[in-house]
């Protein structure tokens, strides 16, 4: 028998090799060049360690369908190299591994700072119709769109060549591993866990930030017990390359001040592994324009842990999944919150029962089963309402196989199978609503 072995990330070390580990975790589409203008003064402090996510910058494209992968993979990649403490700083999915880690790993982490982060980004059907545009058109609408989200219009005005970085940054970026990533955040929602994060916690946002703003900010804060809130004037979502001067001089500050000691477990560890020499950074991968964030114009101002088991529990009897609960999951999941929220408040007591059997049975039973995966299941549920002649339910279906990944060319081929089965009419019928649908999820907005 074979260990299947967890990916590690792709990684650069700068700094003082006997210097405190200080990580920084980058957004979505970006690569670790985000931080450039952060590293020459956090170095003088900190073995800085930055690293991509899958597919980005070059990296493997092994797609982490989870925040709870990516920082499994990050913690694999550090184990490797005999890192055991370390300070974090992450932006956006960034700080979410950020705050995996302080949820999960919080003997590993010493200080943690979130940037333009959130316990829960926009909602799931957000980021699983990102998905369903970049399956049909491939990246480039994200990319075009990228200076709108990332920077305050002034700056993308003035800075036309960090602006066509952040383009072709995104652009360059393995489109299945971001299907992967915005599934990831789709999923990540930990508001009701954030009392339990007991490390010392910087929350930064830039004032501008549209896509996850002062708001989210605040409410981190709020449920962080030892939490501190920064909002950096004149900046956007990347607020770290907006304003370069202003972020590094607030993580310098919080990283100098709140480096947690070790937790005293009251055990004994096992001596750590002597350290595997590092390289120093990967070899470069060309790309079509230069990796690192251009300069400005005119720089803006303003060893591996031991594992202590636990001990051990007397079995607990099984409970059964509750498969309303699991139904109304994947319900909303296949169909989108929009959608079954609609249909729930529509409910009253005459229909409500209906429902219920509906999510209980149809989704908590037979969409749960392990046989057929959901790709599977979208083609059987399409060609079925095409032989039944359900176009309503029909439209409702064709959005949840663009978000189950199929493409509108697999859902063609599908359409045209039923037409030989179950007779042209109600295909012609078929093509025209699947067609509409198709033309509205996957039209990128301007």
């Amino acid at each position: 028998m074979s260990e299947k072995k967890t990916p590690t990330l792709q990684y650069r070390f700068d700094g003082p090799e006997d210097a405190p580990v200080l990580i920084l975790g980058p957004s979505l589409g970006t690569t670790w060049h985000m931080f450039d203008r952060q590293v020459p003064e956090l170095v003088k402090q900190w073995r800085v360690l930055r690293f991509d996510l899958p597919g980005h910058g070059g990296a493997p494209a092994h797609p982490a369908g989870s925040v709870a992968e990516l920082a499994t993979r990050l913690l694999a990649t550090l184990d490797g190299l005999g890192v055991q403490r370390f300070g974090y700083a992450g932006c956006a999915l960034g700080g979410a591994v950020g705050i995996e880690l302080a949820l999960r790993h919080p003997e590993r982490l010493a200080s943690l700072a979130l940037v333009a982060a959130s316990p829960r980004f926009g909602t799931p059907d957000e980021f699983r119709q990102r998905g369903v545009i970049v399956r049909t058109n491939g990246l480039d609408p994200i990319a075009r769109s990228a200076p709108d989200r990332w920077f305050t219009g002034g700056f993308a005005a003035a800075q036309p060549a960090i602006t066509e970085w952040a383009v072709q940054m995104v652009r360059t970026t393995d489109p299945g591993c971001y299907i992967a990533a915005c599934e990831a955040l789709a999923a990540f929602d930990v508001r009701p866990e954030l009392g339990r994060i007991g490390v010392p916690t910087l929350v930064l946002v830039g004032s501008e930030d549209q896509v996850t703003g002062p708001a989210e900010a605040r409410t981190l804060v709020a449920g962080i017990h030892d939490a501190r809130l920064a909002v950096v004037p004149a900046a956007s979502h990347l607020v770290p390359v907006e304003q370069p001067a202003a972020v590094t001089d607030l993580l310098v500050r919080h990283f100098s001040t709140a480096w947690q000691q070790p937790f005293d477990t009251g055990q004994t560890a096992l001596p750590a592994a002597a350290p595997v020499p590092a390289p120093a950074a990967p070899a470069p991968v060309v790309m079509p324009t230069p990796a690192p964030v251009p300069a400005p114009a005119a720089p803006p101002r303003t060893a591996p842990v031991a594992e202590i088991a636990a001990a051990a529990e007397p079995p607990q009897p099984v409970t059964p999944p509750d498969r309303y609960e699991t139904g109304l999951k994947i319900r909303r999941e296949v169909l989108g919150d929009a959608h079954v929220e609609g249909v729930l408040a529509r409910a009253d007591e005459f229909s409500g029962d209906f429902e219920e059997l509906v999510t209980r049975y149809a989704w908590g039973e037979v969409w749960d089963r392990p046989g057929l995966d959901r790709r599977s299941r979208s083609c059987v549920t399409l060609t079925a309402l095409v032989a039944g002649g359900h176009l309503e339910d029909l439209a409702v279906h064709t959005r949840a196989a663009l978000r189950n990944g199929l493409t509108p060319q697999e859902i063609k081929e599908v359409l045209l199978q039923a037409a030989v089965y179950c007779g042209v009419p109600a295909a012609n019928s078929a093509f025209r609503v699947a067609q509409q649908v198709i033309r509205e999820e996957t039209t990128p907005a301007e």
